[in-house]
């Protein structure tokens, strides 16, 4: 014997829905409505025709014969013939018209995508009289460049695949001259094979001559990554006020020449729960307008009673009673997500309400399990119903996974969150001084007499991380 958990498949169907963000969300109910013809868009209040997901009643199917494919095709056919009402010149529903209009508004909206460098660069060349074994060489060239307008692979190997059957072999030097010919035509550093041949070919199109910016780039830059400015005076000969001059201008130029080019647009956030403050007190609810309604149909549950009063063949019967059973089953979990995430929601927010009123300093330690056990639900169902979902709060916008974090007692017995404790730590990065910045050890003593806040040395370097704030030897001003 063994005891196993079984899983139905209205139960996964339900955990799957439950962990979709609004727009994926969106994105799977326009599919069900193409899928299913059980499930149409509500026209406003509850439509004629149709019923929300309380509304049908069960129908007994009963036990029918096998119909044959020719008479189910027929009698799938006659069933959306009497969805679009029966004539033949295929009237649209109302909800149907409301649907094709909303799709079509998207498209209309929606932006269009940047243009890579290739074809950016691509269409000038239909600019220049070009013969076809220039243009290949070209063209080449423009699509062996990677995101940052760097050259993948050698001039060689960009010679050798621009060759065809039958021709001379494209020389090293007809690569080099046309390489040289895009530069002029988009960026003086298009097509580097790294970050030095990238500053080395900017710094001669602009004109600098001063031998000291050319041996940083040459022998210096991991200096630079880390601020070793002293050395790079010192190796050089250099006043330290001539590295920083010449530090100001490598600054200038572009270390990635092809980033201004493609598709760079941030992803749109569409915050699935909303906190709003009404007369000292927050309101927490669930965004819906973003989401059409679905509802049952009622012209599908008449035909099916219409065809067993008219002893239609069973397989046709059972096949409606199928699609209307997997509608009802969507409908649920869609409900039941709205309401899993609404009761978890405001739980957070509930324990989470001095964020709410002072920001992230306001912000205390909370984990799945508290929430979990409050709502009465499994943890992994508070994780899922968290994931990938935002929250709209008067202090921002914020993935809900943002309030579940760990946290540290202070002496006096106040808990404080790991990310009020991160903040902290950049105040007290923004205040110093340039010129002596904090180390990891300094900041866990100033944190402690500051705040009564005691953390590990490698805490703070931990947190300053995760910040992207750099190290002390790297922060100092010269």
């Amino acid at each position: 014997m063994e005891q196993r958990l079984l899983q139905s498949p209205q139960m996964i169907q339900a955990m799957q829905i439950l962990q979709l963000s609004s727009q994926d969300l969106l994105d799977r109910m326009q599919q069900e409505l193409v899928e299913n013809p059980f499930l149409e868009v509500a026209d406003g209040e509850r439509s004629e025709g149709s019923e929300s997901i309380e509304g049908p009643e069960v129908i007994d199917t009963g036990e029918g014969s096998s119909a044959d494919e020719a008479q189910l095709s027929g009698m799938v056919s006659e069933l959306e013939h009497y969805t679009r009402g029966g004539d033949d010149r295929g009237r649209v529903t109302a909800a149907g018209q409301e649907e094709s209009d909303r799709k079509l508004e998207a498209m209309a909206n929606t932006p269009d995508s940047g243009r890579t460098l290739a074809e950016e660069l691509s269409e000038e060349l239909a600019f220049l009289e070009l013969d076809e074994r220039s243009r290949r060489i070209c063209e080449q060239i423009l699509y062996s460049l990677d995101e940052r307008g760097y050259l993948m692979g050698t001039h060689e190997e960009v010679a050798s695949e621009s060759s065809v059957p039958g021709e001379p072999p494209v020389a090293l030097s007809e690569v080099e001259h046309w390489l040289a010919e895009l530069r002029h035509l988009s960026h003086p550093a298009i097509g580097a094979r790294d970050l030095k041949e990238c500053l080395l070919l900017q710094l001669a199109a602009s004109g600098h001559e001063d031998p000291l910016l050319a041996a940083i780039v040459e022998n210096h830059l991991e200096d630079l990554e880390h601020n070793r400015l002293p050395r790079v005076a010192k190796v050089t000969g250099r006043s330290m006020e001539d590295v920083k001059e010449a530090v100001d201008v490598l600054k200038r130029f572009d270390p990635h020449p092809g980033s201004g080019y493609g598709d760079t647009r941030a992803a749109v956030i569409a915050p699935d729960v909303m906190v709003e403050e009404q007369d000292g007190e927050y309101l927490v609810r669930l965004e819906r307008a973003r989401l059409p309604r679905l509802t049952l149909s009622q012209a599908y549950k008449e035909f099916l009673r219409s065809a067993k009063e008219g002893n239609r063949e069973g397989a046709a019967r059972e096949w409606i009673k199928k699609r209307m059973e997997s509608a009802r089953w969507f409908l649920e979990a869609v409900e039941q997500r709205a309401n899993t995430l609404e009761r978890v929601a405001k739980s957070v927010f509930a324990r989470q309400r001095g964020f709410l009123d002072r920001g992230v300093e306001g912000l205390v330690p909370l984990r799945m399990q508290e929430v979990a056990d409050e709502v009465h639900v499994h943890i992994s169902t508070v994780s899922r119903a968290v994931a990938g979902k935002y929250a709209q709060t008067p202090r921002g916008i914020f993935p809900l996974k943002y309030f579940f974090t760990s946290g540290t007692t202070s002496q006096t017995g106040e808990v404080q969150s790991q990310q009020s404790i991160q903040q902290m730590i950049a105040k007290l990065v923004a205040g110093e001084d340039p010129q002596k910045p904090l180390s990891d050890e300094e900041l866990a003593a100033l944190l402690e007499e500051k705040d009564q806040i005691k953390i590990a040395r490698r805490t703070v370097t931990k947190y300053r991380k995760a910040l992207r704030i750099p190290s002390s030897s790297e922060r100092k001003a010269f």
